[in-house]
């Protein structure tokens, strides 16, 4: 094999290489803004109060926790159910403004399972309720995200202000 023939060979390579890494890395962004869109439409209906948009963003096996200090100031993991909490969030009467804030994402994906992290703060009437970390864990079903679980944490204390 010839010097020109081993050099395009090599560029040719190269070039097949450096094109799978932009495809790669395009299809990772693309699912990666995907995971993030559900977490949006999340709170955006939640927001909105639309129980209805928050059960088709959510897997039918869907569990729910959440990870505060018990009046001992114990650390305290407290289970409920979606139903219960899509029947929480309907009930917030009209008069009561709340907004959930999220300061940032990570993303991780891997193949069909992707886990998302956000840090909040949870303000209700203007006033800092509390703040936190959410992780929501997603599986793609169906070209589809869904989310299976989602935990949080909840704190009165150490909460940046506004």
């Amino acid at each position: 094999m010839s010097y020109i023939q081993t050099t395009h060979m090599k560029n040719t390579f190269l070039f097949l290489a450096l094109m799978l890494t932009v495809i790669t890395h395009g299809q990772s962004q693309q699912e990666e803004a995907e995971v993030k869109k559900v977490v949006l439409d999340f709170f955006d209906a939640f927001h909105q109060q639309d129980s209805v948009a928050l059960r088709n963003l959510v897997h039918p096996s869907i569990k729910m926790q959440s990870i505060g200090k018990g009046r001992e100031g114990k650390t305290k993991v407290s289970t409920s159910s979606y139903g219960d909490f899509l029947k929480s969030i309907a009930g917030i009467p009209s008069t009561t403004k709340f907004e959930e804030m999220l300061h940032s994402f990570k993303v991780q994906i891997d193949g069909p399972l992707a886990q998302v992290i956000t840090p909040y703060s949870f303000v209700v009437n203007g006033q800092l309720s509390h703040c936190g970390v959410n992780s929501f864990t997603m599986v793609k079903e169906v070209d589809e995200w869904k989310i299976v679980y989602l935990i949080d944490t909840r704190k009165r204390e150490g909460c940046d202000p506004l």
